[in-house]
């Protein structure tokens, strides 16, 4: 795998990214002591702490194993119509697929499905999570995380990321933004603190400093270089 550049240059600027080891973030575990003893001696004023949506979907007790998963026959029909992406399985799974129509509500999914099946023929795409909404569009298929703990899991979507950006945020008093990002070039931003430019956050962050495996580095602190 290529190494990151710990040091990145948009629009003229350098942005220095630090990448901050947790270990492996579990139900239940408090995002911001983890946050506080992990960045000890690390956070400077005017730092943006970067924070992996299946992190706080973790913590928030949001991985769940497909053991634990009984799958519908609207599951079972629908998964095979989602179309596969350069960035992930997604929805193209009976496990997420199923997970979906739990998060999302059955006949929301169908809707999407009927909408987004018509429009393909047309050549229009993405109608589906369109309708299907940000936290279907965010679950993660089982076998594709890069934690062994995870990788039968089907990780959902943090719950109200606002939230959990903003008590991050007051703690620290800090700007802060939850993201995800892969390793081939998708990187958006969940929710952020007001006035963040999620647009620049997201090109510092595009080739993944965080990494795609096992590094368990969920946190990038963003600093620019003077």
């Amino acid at each position: 795998m290529k190494e990151k550049k710990p040091v990145i240059e948009i629009g003229g600027k350098r942005y220095l990214r630090i990448p901050i080891k947790t270990g492996l973030i579990k139900k239940g575990d408090n995002l911001i002591e983890i946050i506080k003893e992990k960045t000890k001696g690390i956070l400077k004023e005017n730092d943006i702490i970067t924070i992996s949506e299946s992190a706080v979907a973790c913590s928030q007790g949001r991985a769940i194993p497909i053991k634990e998963i009984k799958v519908s026959f609207l599951a079972k029909l629908l998964w095979r119509f989602v179309r596969k992406v350069p960035y992930g399985i997604g929805l193209r799974n009976p496990y997420s697929m199923e997970c979906a129509i739990r998060e999302c509500g059955k006949i929301r999914i169908l809707i999407a499905a009927i909408i987004g099946g018509i429009t393909k023929l047309f050549g229009r795409r993405g109608d589906f999570y369109r309708i299907a909404g940000k936290q279907a569009a965010m679950i993660d298929a089982p076998y594709t995380s890069g934690i062994k703990e995870y990788y039968e899991c089907v990780i959902m979507g943090p719950k109200n990321p606002e939230e959990m950006v903003k008590k991050i945020s007051s703690y620290f008093s800090l700007p802060v933004a939850i993201v995800d990002v892969n390793d081939i070039g998708g990187s958006w931003v969940i929710a952020s603190s007001d006035r963040l430019n999620k647009t620049l956050v997201e090109k510092i962050l595009k080739d993944n400093p965080a990494g795609q495996g096992d590094e368990m580095t969920p946190i990038v602190i963003i600093r620019e270089l003077k």
